[in-house]
């Protein structure tokens, strides 16, 4: 028996009768409210006496906890002050720089950035400059300015007969269901108002997403969510209705995600109203699977073959695919489906591992894929090697939060840049991390309309466009320090890392590949074994 049982036992049957007693002796044996209000001291100790003698009673012949068990009433102590642990750690206990996934000192950024207020830094940086793995740039004595016509770029390849001329900076996979319609349609109208692109994400084309006229790049999922059919496939005429909108500007074929790369996901009925039936194309109250794979395609060639069938059925707008970097070999087996069939995407999204706006498991979002820097490298070399570099454009996703993040990922191979959580920071998203439980404080990652009424649409879609335009503005300024005028001219060799106690470049971290060396007999080791494994037949 531990010290709090006896402690419970004491209160139980000692104390909680004494102070019965005394009220009944000061009451001349009545408990009239009159003779209680005679004793208050008493009464307030009865009272807490009784609640313990319930609470710990409860806790200690029926309770479940161990802790409760054994420390009725008391333990509850521990889970009230693990109830705000997050608070406490994130308001009081953490500096500037070290909080997951995104610090204070990058979340701040953001916000001021939203609210175009002053967003720089006093007194020098708090960085550990000399940390292993710090990333940096060496700057131009020869500084540039960019051209206006090199701050966006033209997405489209040679089967494209609409390309879209996109941001630099825009708005990654979101899905109403996981965010709020006053979310969706805060971002879409910010989109609109700072003229840039906004993912649907897998969850379907909603009104919200085409509420205030951004440009829209619509995700299909294994879901086929609004364009399928009753048993889950894929629906020609349903797809082509909403894609030749004039709104839809680029279609995504989602492949894998960074949260939880090859895992698929339920939607209990419970959770399928009217509304998002209408939207996913599904039965209300019934419960809708999203496999872990497409049911239309199974091989690298099928993956080209729907690529190729929805360009047609869009009306020529650009298609590609989105993935998060897994088995390299398997990327090498789609690269040799694009030679065999001479199919190609006009794009290819890369999400890094490091990923994830909704809810995951927690081994698929700790340990499964590859983080977004070494993926686009990665990726961008393979399609030098095999010749296709020119022919298709690269995005790379990962916690892009400022000039700088947008910088190394287009150094390192990509074309532009999505953010996803960023831009629900400049909704006004304070990383409480519950976007899994309905229960979001801020109103974004709820489909509760009480919460969701938090979010003005006004104010909230032009922190969005501020957010997107400041962080373009600074990338384009450290392209000029650095000596570019065109973002496109930056390479991996312009992005120093500490390592071992010295700076070095990517490409001399990583090997580099040259124009169709894949396709010579000179092959680097790190790139051999898995070129000559992979099939354009399988995975």
């Amino acid at each position: 028996m531990t010290l709090v049982v006896r402690l419970y036992w004491f209160i139980a049957l000692l104390l909680l009768p004494a102070s019965l007693g005394y009220l009944l002796y000061k009451g001349g044996g009545s408990l009239a409210p009159d003779a209680l209000i005679e004793a208050p001291i008493t009464l307030f100790f009865f009272v807490f006496f009784l609640a313990w003698t319930a609470i710990g009673g409860y806790e200690l012949f029926f309770g479940t906890s161990n802790l409760r068990r054994n420390y009725p009433v008391l333990a509850n102590l521990r889970y009230a002050l693990e109830l705000i642990r997050p608070e406490i750690q994130q308001y009081f206990i953490a500096n500037n720089t070290e909080e997951k996934p995104f610090s204070r000192e990058r979340r701040n950024l953001i916000y001021r950035r939203a609210k175009a207020a002053n967003d720089t830094l006093a007194f020098g940086t708090e960085q550990d400059i000399l940390a292993e793995g710090y990333r940096s740039l060496y700057h131009s004595l020869a500084v540039k300015s960019v051209a206006e016509e090199n701050i966006r770029i033209d997405f489209g390849g040679k089967d494209c007969q609409k390309p879209y001329n996109a941001s630099r900076l825009n708005i990654s996979a979101l899905s109403f269901g996981a965010l709020s319609s006053n979310a969706i349609a805060a971002l879409n109208k910010g989109a609109a108002m700072g003229n840039f692109a906004h993912n649907t994400g897998e969850g379907g084309m909603s009104e919200y997403h085409l509420a205030h006229g951004g440009d829209i790049i619509w995700q299909i999922g294994t879901g086929y969510f609004g364009c399928r059919n009753p048993d889950g496939s894929f629906n020609d005429d349903a797809f082509a209705e909403r894609a030749i909108l004039d709104v839809v500007k680029m279609i995504e074929i989602k492949l894998s995600q960074g949260a939880k790369p090859s895992h698929g996901g339920v939607l209990p009925g419970a959770k399928v109203t009217e509304e998002i039936a209408r939207i996913r194309l599904v039965e209300v109250g019934k419960t809708v699977n999203s496999p872990a794979m497409h049911p239309e395609f199974d091989t690298p060639k099928g993956l080209l073959f729907f690529v190729a069938r929805l360009r047609t059925l869009s009306g020529g707008k650009p298609v590609g695919f989105k993935l998060c970097l897994g088995r390299k070999v398997e990327f090498m087996a789609i690269i040799k489906a694009m030679l065999e069939t001479k199919i190609l995407p006009d794009f290819i999204t890369i999400d890094g591992s490091e990923g994830g706006t909704g809810a995951a498991p927690v081994e698929f979002s700790n340990r499964l894929g590859t983080p977004c820097i070494e993926a686009t490298y990665y990726i961008n070399q393979v399609l030098v090697g095999a010749g296709l570099r020119d022919q298709i454009r690269l995005i790379s996703a990962g916690q892009t939060a400022s000039g700088f993040d947008m910088l190394e990922k287009i150094a390192l191979g990509a074309d532009t840049v999505n953010a996803a959580r960023s831009m629900m920071i400049a909704l006004g998203c304070v990383q409480a991390k519950a976007c899994n439980t309905n229960e979001c404080p801020t109103g974004i990652a709820t489909q509760n309309p009480a919460r969701a009424r938090a979010i003005d649409l006004k104010e909230k879609s032009e922190r969005v466009k501020n957010f997107q335009r400041t962080t373009v503005h600074a990338f384009i300024e450290l392209c000029g320090a650095m000596g570019f005028s065109n973002p496109s001219d930056l390479s991996p060799s312009d992005i120093i890392s500490r390592l071992e106690g010295r700076a070095t470049n990517f490409d001399q971290m990583f090997e580099p590949l040259i124009e169709n060396q894949l396709h010579s007999d000179n092959i680097p080791n790190s790139y051999r074994d898995d070129w000559h494994k992979a099939s354009a037949e399988y995975f």
